[in-house]
């Protein structure tokens, strides 16, 4: 057998002494699914919600999170938005928007996230990205059974890097008439070998050591220049979307990077027109500065770029001058450059 490289024997050292919760206290107590799935008034004023059962799932029962926000006028027109890491939908003027321009809106709250969390799920947590497609196909039944027949399917970030890859994954099975993706996850922010050696070295190890976890970087700069009690506009709850994000999974990074590779390798297979919006640059840095507000400190935007435009045949890759991460909380003029994207797009596809 061959010696395994320094780095490896570290990596698997690293894993053994990290497979804890990290997350408060290790929940021990029994785990009894929610049974009502009934809708209900959601915590944004003007939304309904309805959990999904989803089943047993590694860690045990799951569900997901439907919201949705109807139009007064009827429409068969619906927009449905998948959020990404260390989020939940909060984003109440993104869905006025689109009911406001004639689209009834929808959103997922994932497995494991923000109204979707269950006291034993350690959050945001997987171990393939194709349990997400079970939460976005439960939602999309639930938007045909209302009467809608034309269906965009949006994501951010992770979100984004999950609808593309189930777009491609599921060729002309897809479910939906068009892919809408806000800064997809399409790429580590790393250096080469970062990207090439040691992410595929930890994903393998995930397969091993699933719960092990890696402690992401102590920087406030992105969630400083968003919430509004400190430099942005927007209030959310920091338990659901923290401001600093909770170490994760070897079985997430996994995860991560098999769903970036398997999509790349099926790009083509992608039928439906598809949009990937990325910020204009890349910011650098750790702890808040008025930079932070003007452009992506998550994700590289020429690798959003470089990727983008390898996906499907119908597609249109752009950057929005001076967006955040998320492109619909930037600054006025950057949001509204993303809506009038977003909704030029959905006009000619």
């Amino acid at each position: 057998m061959k010696k395994l490289p320094t780095f490896v024997l570290l990596l698997s050292i690293m894993a053994c002494a990290a497979n804890a919760w990290d997350i408060k206290e290790k929940y021990t107590g029994p785990k009894t699914p929610t049974t009502d799935t009934s809708w209900h008034p959601d915590i944004l004023e003007g939304y309904q919600a309805r959990y999904v059962d989803q089943g047993m799932a590694f860690d045990g029962p799951c569900r997901s999170t439907i919201i949705r926000k109807i139009c007064m006028t009827k429409s068969k027109k619906a927009y449905l938005y998948i959020h990404g890491f260390n989020d939940y939908f909060f984003q109440k003027e993104m869905g006025e928007r689109f009911v406001d321009s004639g689209y009834n809106f929808y959103a997922v709250d994932l497995r494991r996230y923000g109204r979707s969390k269950e006291p034993w799920q350690y959050p945001y947590n997987i171990r393939n990205q194709e349990e997400y497609f079970a939460d976005i196909d439960s939602a999309i039944a639930q938007i045909r059974r209302d009467g809608n027949t034309d269906i965009t399917l949006s994501g951010h970030s992770t979100g984004g890097l999950t609808v593309a890859f189930m777009a491609a994954m599921r060729g002309d099975d897809f479910g939906a008439d068009r892919v809408v993706t806000d800064s997809p996850f399409l790429e580590w922010n790393y250096n080469s070998f970062m990207r090439n050696m040691a992410v595929p070295v930890v994903g393998f190890l995930g397969k091993m050591f699933k719960n092990s976890k890696i402690k992401q970087s102590h920087c406030d700069g992105y969630a400083y220049s968003l919430l509004k009690e400190y430099y942005g506009e927007w209030t959310y709850n920091t338990d659901w979307k923290m401001v600093y994000s909770p170490p994760v999974t070897f079985s997430w990074v996994g995860a991560i990077n098999s769903a970036q590779g398997r999509l790349m390798k099926k790009a083509k297979n992608i039928k439906v027109p598809i949009l990937v919006m990325h910020s204009s640059r890349k910011i650098e840095g750790c702890n808040y500065t008025p930079e932070f507000q003007t452009g992506d400190a998550v994700l590289d935007p020429a690798m959003l770029q470089e990727r983008g435009e390898k996906l499907g045949s119908v597609r249109q890759v752009c950057a929005i001058d001076s967006g955040v991460h998320d492109l619909i909380l930037s600054h006025e003029k950057a949001r509204n450059a993303a809506y009038d994207t977003i909704f030029s797009f959905i006009r000619r596809h």
